[in-house]
This record gives structure tokens, C-alpha cells and sequence, in this order.
């Protein structure tokens, strides 16, 4: 991440920060549009404020590489994009709740689907407008959450709604990383007589879609059809496979350091308890310095007495209860630490790295929840 792997980290004049570095973003997305080559579209998801990178800096950065499509969650989030100039096309994959339909449109976003019901309510609405409304389809093959099954009375549906255009076909694997699981072929084999029976019904969408990173990342080709929407590693993560995996073919990298500054450091006795409950107990006279950063920051609880950070480029452990707004640390054998010093709490400095996989196993969670655990209150630092 260029400056960011330097040892000398750059301090701001904040408690906690995450700096985030646009053309690794950009790196990262060229990475994938060469893996797929050209006659595959990128649509990278940017929901979730971006898995907490900035959705509208991310979005502007994504779309000067030539991103024509951008995925969000639901309507506010692409109205937000829309206000900051973005042009690209976006698809909004979860929210056509009847409140938020008449925005969606008028903000020019495309709508996902997920029933026949919601498809005759668009149908209904397109007509009010005297508009022919693009739409994509999503298809449950087996995630078991949105999205219309097989079986359903698809094609009479889509002939129906003469005032749409289904423009996209999609579904959405449950266990892609999972090589010990058939899951996924069953899946891809649904979803492709789904495509068989509407091509009988004369039915041709332009746009199929199935992949998200993981699909991507280890080559299954045959899910990339005309569009594939990484999300993970767009930011510069690919989860780890199960099983026998075919190589990894994709390597990007991440583009999010987080930083914390040290508000004190103090010396104590063997025995001292630290923290909320007595967590931690020394065992030999100690240094602790003690971060402006808590879980409310986004920094797991269940980190406490378990969790590492980096100080001027060496490990040092979590100890004591991680607070809401506090976290502790040994820094008993780092370099001389003093109040107003970087700590690095996700990130990499020289050969010493902590990224989101690492804290997820620490925390029994996912690498997503962690990134997207990064309050809003955390500033963001584009680099």
C-alpha cells in the first residue's frame, strides 16, 4: 500500500483513523477486470459505505477506472452516490420496499427483484410513469434468503410485466469458499435451467451474474458469464478456501490501515489488575500504555486479553478488557512509547502486518464484520 507499509507511521491529530489508500482500491479493481478479461463486467458492491472505505471516494476512484456499474444494499445508499455525482449505473441488490420505490427510480437505480409480487408492483409503477423500467431477476438457487425459486411461474411473470424490461439475471452462492460442499454446482446447474426455460419462452436477458469474489478469485469461470460483482476484494481480501481448491488466481491487497493514539503510558507492579473485572493480572512490573480507541470504535470485545497490535513495528498484546472507548496494551518489551504516539490496529508497518482475517480468528468472527465493524466515528483519511 505504498506509505503505508512504512515503519514511521504519519500521525493525525485524532484519537482513532483509518487511512485508506484510493489506488490500491484502483489496483485492485484492475486486478480483477484483467483476471475476467474484457468481454466480463466488473460491478464492484459498495454497500455498506463501502465496507467502511467511503462509498462516495471509493465510487469516484472506481468509476475514473472505468467502472460502468456499482452494486449498493438498499435506496439510500445509491441517492447518496447519485448526490455526489456519481453516473455510473447502480444496482440496488436488497430494498424494493414500497416506501423507497418511487426514490429508486426517480434517482435512475436499477432495482434487484427478489419476487413476482415486487415485479408486478414495478410493473405497476412503470406504467404510471409511461417509462419502460429496467430490472434485474434474482433467482434462489439455494441461499435460501431473496430472491424467486425455481418453479415459479418466472417467464409468465416476466411477459406479464410489459412495462419492464428484465435487463439482468442473478443469484447469489451460499458456500463458494466451501470445496468440500456440492453446494455450489447445485446451485449453478439451477440457476442455468432457469436460464434454459426462459431462452424457451424467448426470453434473453442481456446480463447474467452469480460470482462474487470468491467464484472470482479461484477461477470458476463458468459463473463469471457476462458480469461478476466482487465485493472483498475490491478492498483486498479473498477468504480463505475449504477443501481441495483449485490455485488462487487473483492476489490483491488491503487498502485500509487503522491507527489509534496512545493517551497514556504508565508503569505498574506485578499483580496489578487491569481493566473492567480484573481481567488481566501482571506478572512481572509492567508498562501499559492505554489507546484512544474502544468497541466503540469498532475494536471486538472479544479481543480483550487476546488481541495484538502493532507499535513501532512490533507485536504488542491486548491485555485487560477491550472498553468502549479505551483499550490497553503491554508495551513492557516495544520501543519507548509516550502519549500522543500511532498505534497500528489494522494494518502493516515494515514486516510486522495485522489485517482483518487475522482479527476475525481472534474474535471468532468474518473479516467483513470486522471492516465494516469501523464506526462511523473513526476518521477516514484518504492517502
Amino acid at each position: 500500500m505504498g506509505s503505508l507499509t512504512k515503519t514511521d507511521v504519519i500521525s493525525y491529530p485524532y484519537r482513532s483513523w483509518v487511512e485508506i489508500s484510493l489506488s490500491q482500491i484502483a489496483e485492485n479493481f484492475r486486478a480483477i477486470r484483467v483476471l475476467v478479461g474484457s468481454g466480463v463486467e466488473v460491478m464492484p458492491v459498495v454497500k455498506a459505505d463501502a465496507y467502511r472505505h467511503g462509498a462516495v471516494e471509493v465510487s469516484r476512484t472506481l468509476e475514473a477506472e472505468g467502472a460502468r456499474w456499482l452494486a449498493v444494499s438498499s435506496t439510500d445508499e445509491g441517492i447518496a452516490l447519485r448526490d455526489a455525482g456519481i453516473r455510473a449505473r447502480i444496482l440496488v441488490m436488497a430494498d424494493f420496499l414500497p416506501f423507497s420505490r418511487e426514490a429508486m427510480l426517480a434517482y435512475q437505480l436499477t432495482p434487484l427483484i427478489h419476487s413476482l409480487e415486487d415485479l408486478d408492483a414495478l410493473n405497476t409503477l412503470a406504467a404510471r410513469r409511461e417509462e419502460r423500467v429496467r430490472y434485474h431477476l434474482k433467482i434462489d438457487t439455494g441461499m435460501g434468503r431473496l430472491g424467486v425459486r425455481p418453479g415459479a411461474a418466472i417467464a409468465e411473470a416476466v411477459d406479464a410485466a410489459r412495462f419492464t424490461r428484465l435487463e439482468g439475471l442473478m443469484t447469489h452462492f451460499a458456500s463458494s469458499a466451501n470445496y468440500t460442499s456440492q453446494q455450489t454446482e447445485h446451485q449453478l446447474a439451477l440457476f442455468e435451467s432457469v436460464v434454459s426455460t426462459l431462452h424457451a419462452a424467448g426470453i434473453n436477458p442481456e446480463i447474467a451474474h452469480l460470482s462474487s469474489t470468491v467464484p472470482v478469485a479461484y477461477g470458476l469461470e463458468r459463473a463469471w458469464r457476462e458480469m461478476v460483482r466482487p465485493g472483498h476484494a475490491i478492498y483486498g481480501y479473498v477468504s480463505p478456501a475449504r477443501g481441495q481448491a483449485p490455485p488462487r488466481l487473483l492476489h490483491v491487497q488491503p487498502a485500509l490501515s487503522w491507527r489509534a493514539t496512545v493517551l497514556s503510558v504508565k508503569d505498574v507492579p506485578a499483580g496489578a489488575q487491569i481493566g473492567y473485572g480484573g481481567m488481566f493480572t501482571t506478572m512481572v512490573p509492567s508498562r501499559i500504555a492505554i489507546l484512544a480507541a474502544g468497541y466503540a470504535d469498532g475494536i471486538p470485545h472479544r479481543l480483550s486479553n487476546r488481541g495484538t497490535v502493532i507499535v513501532k513495528g512490533t507485536l504488542a498484546p491486548i491485555v485487560g478488557a477491550v472498553s468502549m472507548d479505551l483499550s490497553t496494551i503491554d508495551v513492557t518489551h516495544a520501543p519507548p512509547v509516550r502519549q500522543g504516539d500511532t498505534v497500528t490496529l489494522l494494518g502493516k508497518e515494515g514486516n510486522v502486518s495485522v489485517d482483518a482475517q487475522h482479527i476475525a480468528r481472534l474474535a471468532g468472527t468474518i473479516s467483513y464484520s470486522v471492516l465494516c465493524g469501523i464506526h462511523a466515528r473513526v476518521k477516514r483519511v484518504y492517502v
